[in-house]
């Protein structure tokens, strides 16, 4: 791979990670790594395109069906492909056919970009996280897997021990804050040969013991605003991204999508 080289176009495909939830901007809006990353690739390569097909929520078949061939038809200089945790975090998972999507969804667009970004995406330490880990372990082994076969690279968010670190995550648990989103942004920079600037692996400073009270107050926070909607979603086959549209859904130039 090319040391510095400069990527003139960028799509990114996936769920919420990709969205960038929970990198909430005063607007309302969620900004996220992928929005970092166009950022500084933009200020590389003048008249550098962006686009965000990304929706919260998608499993990995609605992403191949809704996403793949269109990002594949815009034939970036980078793409990034993140699906297939939505699916380990579900009840019921048939990890085959996960994987049979994912392989899909790699074979259209590796061939179609310059360069394809898959990821292991990090996991936030928890008991929570504990139940689905085995899920995501054997996903994560598939991803190594398509990227020798199709020459794709690999960004190791699951195996930094800072992301997780709870500090990194929104109250919600399942997603990442703005320092986090940075960091990933840094990761995949640095994947794609670009010169660092800073350690994104670097660990957060000692964490302060919390009081058990408070704690427990978080905890019943999290049930009543994020678990308990969550499994009501599950059990009633809604997701939070339905009826709604790509976050960036054109390949055109950054500054006409980003302020």
């Amino acid at each position: 791979m090319e040391m510095n080289a400069t990527y003139n176009s960028f799509v990114a495909v996936g769920d919420s990670f990709t969205e960038g939830m929970s990198d909430l901007l005063p607007d309302g809006s969620y900004r996220g790594w992928a929005d970092l990353l166009a950022a500084r690739l933009a200020a590389r390569s003048p008249g550098f395109r962006y686009a965000n097909l990304a929706v919260r929520g998608k499993l990995i078949g609605q992403i191949v069906e809704e996403q793949v061939d269109i990002a594949a038809a815009m034939k970036a200089d980078v793409v990034t492909l993140v699906g297939g945790l939505n699916d380990t975090l579900r009840p019921k998972c048939d990890l085959g056919r996960v994987r049979g999507l994912l392989e899909e969804a790699v074979e259209r667009l590796a061939p179609s970009c310059g360069r394809l970004v898959l990821m292991r995406s990090p996991g936030r330490r928890g008991p929570v996280m504990e139940r689905f880990r085995p899920r995501m372990e054997q996903l994560f082994t598939y991803v190594d897997e398509l990227a020798v076969r199709h020459g794709a690279l690999v960004v190791d968010l699951y195996g930094a021990e800072v992301l997780g670190d709870p500090r990194l995550w929104d109250l919600d648990r399942l997603h990442l804050t703005g320092e986090g989103h940075r960091r990933v942004a840094e990761a995949v920079w640095q994947t794609l040969g670009l010169e660092a600037e800073d350690d994104w692996r670097a660990p957060l400073p000692p964490a302060v013991p919390g009081r058990w009270l408070a704690q427990r107050v978080s905890d019943a926070r999290f049930a009543r605003l994020h678990l308990g909607p969550w499994i009501a979603r599950r059990l009633t086959g809604r997701s939070s991204g339905d009826g709604r549209p790509a976050k960036r859904p054109e390949l055109l130039p950054y500054e006409t999508h980003v302020s």
